[in-house]
């Protein structure tokens, strides 16, 4: 299977040197795959676990993603964490997929010595100047990297949690209605719970109406990301799937809003910047079909995994009722995060 990203159209004369750190877990799985051959990035430094250091990632990794690895990825060696190596080797941009609890304490050293990091983690999301970022959905966040004190320090911007992206990239257009209020259940994924995560015995042919700190995430971040302050009702289940987070939303509008209305705003919506590699032309594509989206189309769309797809539009009294499909290992994950590496670098380094 090739690579999520159409590397001919967008070739960049020299490219960016950039770090992983968390390569072999089930986001930096996704980091790996997305970065090998990017068109615009150089992945010059793996960094995982320190029991890994110096052993090449095919050998360390467990493979969960559902296409076979790239050839080109297997041989590369796991580095250390080591600030002064980054920098003699160029490393400019990080992509961070750690863990929460080591992200907390790694993710502000790497600041502190002037790198910029795209974060998958949670640790900073909720700090006043730092941007939970989705370019389709708040690109005028991208700003807040001032408030930190770029170009004269290293930032941090984070991507939102899964299930929260879909529904951000989902409402983005429609908040011109006016939205009043939420109702979402979602259905998620078990990659979402990282790997190791779940255990076999806990979700094979069972369905977990508890997620976590999940519930309060998606009503803290979509808030944060929209800039509005809404009732949001959400219900988070996990479910015996691999890949794809399913959502329903009932949303009540200020605005009487009609079916076509909803439909035409997420056809004209767009990423906020042009020309970004991993950005669809068409971020949310709407399924007619009764019965669509569903979890198979997860790694659908061009980029593959990054298209948010929507459908079962319908009206019941005053709410108007849709389901949603993101993928939350890509768009909602890893793949978010190159997204804003690649607004940052197309509105800062290019200009």
């Amino acid at each position: 299977m090739s690579t999520i990203l159409r590397r001919d159209k967008f070739k960049r004369e020299k490219k960016i040197k950039v770090a992983l750190f968390g390569a072999t877990g089930a986001v930096g799985q996704v980091f790996m795959w997305m970065l090998y051959n990017h068109p615009w990035f150089e992945l010059t430094r793996v960094v995982a676990s320190d029991s890994r250091i110096g052993k090449n990632y095919g050998e360390e990794v467990h493979w969960i993603l559902p296409f076979e690895i790239p050839e080109e990825i297997l041989p590369l060696e796991i580095k250390s964490f080591d600030i002064e190596e980054m920098k003699a080797e160029g490393i400019q941009l990080v992509f961070s997929a750690l863990p929460d609890i080591v992200a907390q304490n790694i993710e502000p050293e790497l600041i502190g010595a002037g790198f910029r990091v795209f974060s998958n983690a949670s640790t900073h999301r909720y700090k006043e100047n730092v941007s939970i970022l989705i370019p389709e959905a708040n690109i005028e966040q991208l700003d807040w990297i001032k408030e930190q004190g770029y170009p004269e320090k290293g930032f941090i911007i984070t991507n939102a949690n899964c299930s929260t992206t879909g529904l951000a990239v989902a409402m983005a257009p429609l908040r011109k209605f006016g939205i009043k209020d939420l109702i979402v259940s979602t259905y998620q994924a078990v990659s979402g719970a990282g790997h190791p995560g779940l255990s076999a015995l806990d979700i094979t042919g069972n369905v977990v109406p508890y997620i976590g700190g999940e519930e309060d995430k998606m009503i803290k971040e979509f808030k944060k990301i929209l800039s509005v302050d809404v009732d949001i009702h959400p219900f988070c289940v996990r479910v015996p799937v691999m890949f794809g987070h399913l959502e329903t939303v009932w949303v009540e509008f200020e605005q009487d809003v009609t079916l076509d209305d909803i439909k035409d705003a997420w056809a004209g919506s767009s990423s906020g910047i042009d020309h970004l590699p991993s950005t669809p032309e068409k971020p949310i594509i709407y399924e007619d079909q009764h019965d669509l989206p569903q979890v198979k189309m997860a790694f659908y769309g061009d980029p593959q995994g990054m298209v948010v797809y929507t459908g079962r539009l319908k009206r019941q009294g005053r709410r108007i009722g849709f389901t949603l499909l993101v993928n939350n290992v890509v768009k909602g994950a890893a793949g978010g995060s190159i997204q804003n590496a690649e607004a940052f670098v197309s509105k800062y380094m290019d200009n």
